[in-house]
């Protein structure tokens, strides 16, 4: 458990063991949520990052993708139409 002190601003100053956690870094946003009752921070960037994941989730499946090399073989027939047009 960290402890951090308001400033008559409402600034908070986030302890380094908690900002290394939430992979926190200068110039970062960070997201506050309420859910049952708490209050979630976390790393803005992050949770976009989680955001797109959940998007895309199963795409791959639909699309055939079902290993790495299906993924390259893809990309090679991709890169030989765009030179082929």
């Amino acid at each position: 458990m960290e402890l951090a002190k308001v400033t008559s601003k409402g600034q908070v100053t986030i302890p380094v063991e908690i900002r290394r956690k939430l992979g926190i870094k200068n110039g970062d946003k960070v997201l506050f949520m309420e859910e049952g009752g708490r209050i979630y921070m976390m790393n803005s960037s992050m949770d976009a990052f989680r955001e797109a994941q959940r998007a895309f989730a199963g795409e791959a499946q639909q699309a055939g993708l079902n290993s790495e090399e299906d993924v390259v073989q893809m990309i090679k027939e991709l890169r030989q139409e765009s030179v082929v047009k």
